[in-house]
């Protein structure tokens, strides 16, 4: 029985990794009815699921469904410990918390781009709104044993209008970003970090001392006596000293 339940696993893992890129480790969101059902179980989450999938994995939770667990009272507080054992992935729901179920169904939603898997137990709702959206692994627990639930026809409707050619998942989708932003067709949503200004000191030049303009020695008035003394020289016609001995 415990190898029927593995190769259907394997199976399904199949499935989910060709067609909606799920990879190790394989991230379970728990609920607080999957870990009462666990505990109730004797079920060792940490050591049997990374056997029953064959994969490393992580358990995770909301701070939402940690809060509800409190509110329970006693009658949870093993589910509680259990919960609170796992890792807490951050929800949209920082200032008010909300009902469990409707928190991790937002932690899916988008085509579930974290490729999260569902465990739920008895919260029938969840698991009939995981189930209409494609892409996301179901898990619950059946007479003490962990069971991944098989593709919703939703899902596998899904896939085959994928393979027609009709719509295209999410998978390609982020393939297709990826491969434009590295071909620089595309801008990544990375902001780009700002440089931060030096603080500098002042200008080196504005600090010299102004240099005082060099007077000239020569003063305008010498300079009009010396050019009146050459028009005067000029015009005076030079007299020799023969002409002076006739004139005489």
């Amino acid at each position: 029985m415990k190898i029927t339940r593995q190769k259907h696993a394997k199976k399904h893992l199949g499935f989910f990794r060709n067609n909606f890129g799920v990879r190790e480790p394989y991230q379970i969101l728990l609920d607080g009815t999957f870990c009462q059902a666990a505990l109730r179980g004797r079920i060792q989450l940490r050591d049997q699921l990374p056997r029953y999938l064959m994969g490393e994995t992580q358990l995770c939770t909301t701070r939402c469904v940690l809060k509800e667990l409190e509110t329970l009272g006693k009658e949870l507080y093993g589910a509680k410990l259990i919960a609170q054992k796992c890792q807490v992935r951050n929800c949209r729901h920082v200032k008010s918390a909300v009902s469990g179920s409707e928190c991790l169904l937002s932690m899916v939603e988008e085509g579930n781009p974290h490729h999260y898997f569902v465990a739920t137990q008895q919260d029938q709702d969840l698991s009939v709104k995981v189930k209409k959206t494609p892409g996301i692994p179901l898990m619950f627990i059946i007479q003490n044993t962990m069971v991944l639930d098989r593709p919703s026809p939703r899902t596998v409707a899904f896939v085959k209008a994928v393979e027609s050619g009709q719509l295209v998942s999410v998978h390609e989708k982020q393939s297709i970003k990826q491969l434009k932003e590295e071909q620089g067709l595309v801008r990544s949503r990375e902001p780009r970090r700002k440089r931060k200004k030096k603080v500098g000191g002042p200008n080196p030049l504005s600090c010299l001392k102004k240099k005082k303009k060099a007077q000239d020695t020569k003063s305008p008035a010498s300079e009009k006596k010396r050019k009146r003394k050459r028009i005067r020289n000029r015009s005076a016609p030079k007299v020799l000293p023969e002409q002076q001995g006739v004139e005489g």
